[in-house]
C-alpha cells in the first residue's frame, strides 16, 4: 500500500514564469504528472482525444460543471477549458503527484472542491521586474501591459490564501523549481499522509 499522491496547483500572475518553471520541475521530478484538460473546441489535425485534451460537447461540459466534476475552468474564444476531477483523482489515487499549472482564479475553485490540494503562488521578485519581463516579450501593446500589471497587483493580494509562495528570481529557474520540489517532498511526509505506514504499527 502507498500514500495517495498530491494535487499541486501552481499559479501566479502573467509573466511570473509558470510554464518555464513547471517544465524545469518536470525535468528534475520526472515522476510527477500533468493533467489532461477537457475542452469544448474541436480537435486540431494530429490531436488525439485523451492525449492533448478530452474533447467533449458544450452541454456535457456544462453538466460536468454543475455536478462538480470539473475542478476549475475558463472560457476562451467561445470554448470551455477545464480540469476533470476524475482525471485528478485517478492520477493521485495511483500515488503520483499531479501538477496543475493554472491561472490564479482557478486555484480558488480547486481548493473549494479539493481542500487537500497544495497551492503554490509563483511571483516575480518585484513589480518592476514583472513589467520588464512583460515588455521583453515584445508581443503586447502598452495597454495590455498596463492591464496585466494592474491584474498582477490584485492577484498577489491573494497570496495569503495560498499554502506557499515561491519567488522566481532572475536567472533562477532551476532554484525556483528546486524550491517547489522541496515543498512537494515535504508534503509527502506530512503525518496525515503517512498513516498508511504508522497505522501498521497499531495493527501488530
Amino acid at each position: 500500500m502507498k500514500s495517495k499522491g498530491s494535487l499541486v496547483v501552481i499559479s501566479g500572475p502573467s509573466g511570473s514564469g509558470k510554464g518555464t518553471v513547471v517544465k524545469k520541475l518536470r525535468e528534475i521530478m520526472p515522476d510527477v504528472a500533468l493533467s489532461v484538460s477537457a475542452t469544448t473546441r474541436a480537435p486540431r489535425e494530429g490531436e488525439i482525444d485523451g492525449r492533448e485534451y478530452y474533447f467533449i460537447t458544450r452541454d456535457d461540459f456544462e453538466d460536468m460543471v454543475a455536478q462538480g466534476e470539473i475542478l476549475e475552468f475558463t472560457s476562451y474564444c467561445g470554448n470551455y477549458y477545464g480540469t476533470p476531477k476524475k482525471e485528478a483523482e485517478r492520477i493521485t489515487g495511483e500515488g503520483r503527484d499531479l501538477i496543475l499549472e493554472i491561472e490564479v482564479d482557478g486555484a480558488s475553485q480547486i481548493k473549494r472542491l479539493m481542500p487537500d490540494a497544495i497551492t503554490i503562488m509563483l511571483i516575480p521578485p518585484s513589480l518592476s521586474e514583472l513589467e520588464s519581463r512583460l515588455r521583453g516579450r515584445g508581443t503586447e501593446t502598452e495597454q495590455v501591459i498596463t492591464n496585466r500589471l494592474a491584474r498582477a497587483r490584485d492577484e498577489i493580494k491573494l497570496a495569503e490564501s495560498y499554502d506557499y509562495v515561491v519567488v522566481n528570481e532572475n536567472d533562477g529557474i532551476e532554484k525556483c523549481a528546486e524550491n517547489i520540489r522541496d515543498i512537494i517532498r515535504a508534503e509527502r511526509n506530512k503525518s496525515a499522509r503517512m498513516t498508511y505506514i504508522t497505522d501498521t504499527f497499531l495493527d501488530n
